[in-house]
């Protein structure tokens, strides 16, 4: 509770800042109006004496006309359909005068632009410090938008500033001061706007284009044109027809303009977003990604110093959610309930897109940021005779989709693209598309990430075609559950001799046993020495996972102790501080094909200590890192000599050198798409781990089980030797009384 409100007071002193910085602003400007006030007198005899010297006529004007050096060749002035935004080059030099408005002074004519074809471009990270153009400062503000549609209603405001909390209105623009642009500093980043006038319209987002300077985005080009400026590249991408331009890379010197159709979030894991000198990279704010069946990751420890909008009196974290996916800008992380009660804060910022800016986190351990994983938009055309699911996805996707069931003989395998299909015929038994009820056809989809392997992150989708059988219209739906029950499993355990290993799987902190999971579970594969004097410690190396149904295995841990895919298995680290101890953490993954997944590990011991080996691994946002992992001695990994150390002569009559062993431990794990529920209604639901048995419409069926049935038999027999053997004394007994009973 304490770091909560050290936050929370943390937050109040970046608004008091921001508030603070307002104050100075409009200090400046005070100023720098009264120092051209005092001046003003001088300034008209100056002015006086040039009308004489220059024959040149001085419209009647309270503005400070700049001083003209007759040697110099006049400025041309080009017209373009941008040029009511731009300032002459000497207003860099000089501080006019110009109207005034409720006391505030502007230093241009009004801007003339169709308001449909104004719009903006932001600049992350970036502050504009132009004093004498300043025109207002607007604390309190907690919208970007908001800040953004006070610039565009006011004609002369051609630029803002904004920060959380903090709105400031400038009369010119970076262009025309390229100087007054540099990079935010400490404690927040600003969030630079320029007001553009179009020829084409832009969309009804708040703005239309991300620019980030010397920066490029190296990756497939679909087109290449030589522009003369920066927006007339922005607009060609906007325009664009042929394809989804999502991002524009501009050349400053040649002036080429490369057209994309990918950008920072569709790569994003990838090293393809680099510094480039001289480039400005745009990425198109007005394309249209999928929004439905988002996935958001949670980022602990961590928020945003500057958000695009708060809001308050949200009352659950899905509600900001919500508002999230359904901003007027293309938002990419939220953050809910760390900042004051029901605050709810967006932004359209997340890791993928602030490689440019310099610790844009704020570090809270209690906090979270949620950030903007993929989204899927799903639609199914429905034929005369089959089925065809379109996927079109917001983040380059790899990995298959089949049909439930059918892995391998329905299934497409998909290698980064962001629009696939799956086709299934009605009656191709593979695809096992079923007929719930006439006219209907129902059947489940896997979209998975992994070649070989069920993830957390895979989506299950229930698909139906509905057909009206008089006039052949066609409706279809699209419906996600990620709910499953947790079936029981076995588990075995493995000791092996000298020293005494045991492999268990177990949950993330190593204290339970886990005998089935889910997927998505938190687990931890556990490597224990029973016997804790051992002198021996233990490193592990090609660890596999495997199916045990098909031989479909995938490599875990490799050959040099190191993970594979870190997003499917972590690094081998110690447990306790002796090292008789090593973990490494997973999610419960599974196969298509099988629900009992299989370990298998190779162990050695080593003595007196195991040296942890040192892997490379790229994290989200592309960047590689170093960790450690208990997997192989070092020495074998980092020898790069072309011939072989000397071995030193051991005494083994004391102490035999241990070798290398295999242990093997297995667990169920069920999937959480829950079609069960759908297929028991449809009444062609099959559990194979469950016996079926059939019954006509008079009588009730009944399950035979095995181990019943012999006991069963058993017991009759008994009583048939009970029967019989009574039935012999009875009968021996009365043969012999039968001569006494004669006797008489």
């Amino acid at each position: 509770m304490a770091k909560i409100n050290l936050l929370r007071h943390l937050v109040l002193a970046l608004m008091l800042y921001s508030v603070a910085t307002a104050k100075e602003h409009l200090r400046i400007r005070r100023q720098a109006v009264e120092s051209v006030t005092v001046a003003l007198p001088n300034a008209s005899k100056v002015i006086a004496s040039e009308e004489i010297e220059t024959q040149t006529e001085i419209p009647n004007s309270k503005a400070k006309p700049t001083e003209i050096n007759k040697t110099e060749k006049p400025i041309e002035t080009v017209e373009t359909r941008n040029s009511a935004f731009d300032l002459p080059a000497s207003s860099d030099s000089s501080s006019p005068l110009g109207s005034e408005e409720d006391n505030i002074y502007y230093d241009n004519a009004p801007i003339d632009c169709n308001p449909d074809l104004v719009g903006f471009e932001i600049v992350t990270g970036y502050v504009f410090s132009a004093p004498e153009k300043l025109m207002d400062s607007q604390p309190g503000t907690l919208m970007l938008t908001d800040c953004l549609d006070t610039c565009r209603k006011n004609k002369t405001c051609q630029s803002v500033n904004y920060e959380t909390g903090l709105c400031v209105l400038f009369s010119a623009h970076a262009d025309q001061l390229p100087g007054a642009l540099t990079k935010s500093q400490f404690p927040v980043f600003t969030i630079y706007a320029q007001k553009s006038c179009l020829s084409v319209k832009p969309c009804s987002r708040a703005w239309y284009v991300d620019r980030v300077q010397n920066y490029k985005l190296k990756t497939e080009v679909k087109r290449t044109v030589s522009v003369a400026s920066r927006r007339e590249c922005f607009e060609l991408c906007l325009s664009e027809t042929e394809f989804t331009c999502r991002s524009a890379n501009y050349d400053r010197v040649s002036g080429a303009c490369e057209l994309s159709e990918l950008d920072r979030l569709t790569l994003a894991g990838s090293n393809a977003f680099q510094t480039n000198e001289g480039s400005d990279y745009l990425e198109n704010h007005c394309v249209d990604e999928p929004n439905k069946l988002c996935e958001f990751k949670r980022l602990r420890g961590r928020i945003l110093k500057t958000v695009d909008s708060v809001y308050q009196e949200v009352s659950s974290i899905d509600e900001c959610r919500e508002l999230c996916l359904n901003s007027p800008y293309r938002c990419h992380s939220y953050d809910y309930n760390d900042t004051g009660d029901m605050v709810c804060r967006l932004s359209h910022h997340s890791r993928a897109t602030l490689a440019d800016v310099q610790e844009p986190f704020l570090e809270v351990p209690e906090a979270s940021t949620y950030e903007l994983s993929s989204c899927y938009n799903v639609t199914i055309e429905c034929g005369g005779g089959d089925m065809l699911a379109r996927i079109r996805t917001s983040k380059l996707f790899s990995g298959k989709v089949y049909a439930k069931g059918s892995p391998k003989s329905c299934s497409v395998d998909v290698k980064s693209a962001l629009d696939f299909e799956l086709r299934m015929n009605y009656h191709d038994l593979e695809c096992n598309v079923r007929q719930s009820t006439a006219g209907r056809y129902v059947n489940d989809i896997i979209i998975q990430h992994h070649d070989m392997i069920v993830t957390s992150s895979d989506l299950g989708l229930a698909l139906a075609c509905q057909y009206d059988l008089t006039n052949k219209s066609v409706s279809n739906g699209v419906d996600l559950d990620v709910r499953g029950d947790i079936m029981p499993a076995l588990s075995e355990e493995v000791i092996v001799e000298s020293p005494n290993v045991i492999m268990r799987i177990t949950s993330r902190d190593g204290s339970d046993m886990m005998r089935s999971a889910e997927v998505g579970d938190p687990l931890a594969l556990k490597f224990e020495i029973v016997d804790e004097q051992s002198p021996y410690e233990i490193f592990i190396r090609e660890l596999v996972a495997m199916d045990g149904v098909d031989n479909s295995e995938i490599t875990l841990i490799d050959s040099n102790g190191c993970p594979t895919d870190h997003f499917i298995m972590g690094p081998i680290y110690k447990g306790s501080v002796s090292g008789k101890v090593l973990l490494s953490n997973f999610d419960a993954f599974k196969f298509p094909s099988s629900e009992v997944v299989q370990f298998r590990a190779l162990v050695t011991p080593c003595m007196p200590s195991c040296e942890p080996v040192q892997c490379e691994q790229e994290d989200t946002s592309g960047e590689f890192r170093s960790l450690l992992s208990y997997g192989r001695k070092r020495r074998s990994l980092n020898s790069t000599d072309d011939h072989p150390r000397p071995r030193r002569d051991i005494d083994t009559s004391k102490k035999s050198a241990p070798s290398d062993m295999l242990l093997v431990q297995s667990i169920q794990i069920t999937d959480k798409f829950g079609f069960k529920q759908d297929k028991q209604e449809s009444g062609d639901y099959y559990d194979g781990n469950e016996t079926t048995f059939t019954a006509n419409e008079e009588g009730h069926g009944f399950c035979v089980n095995a181990i019943g049935l012999i006991t069963a038999a058993t017991i009759f027999l008994l009583t048939q030797l009970a029967v019989i053997a009574i039935w012999t004394y009875c009968y021996q007994r009365r043969q012999k009384l039968q001569p006494y009973q004669h006797s008489y």
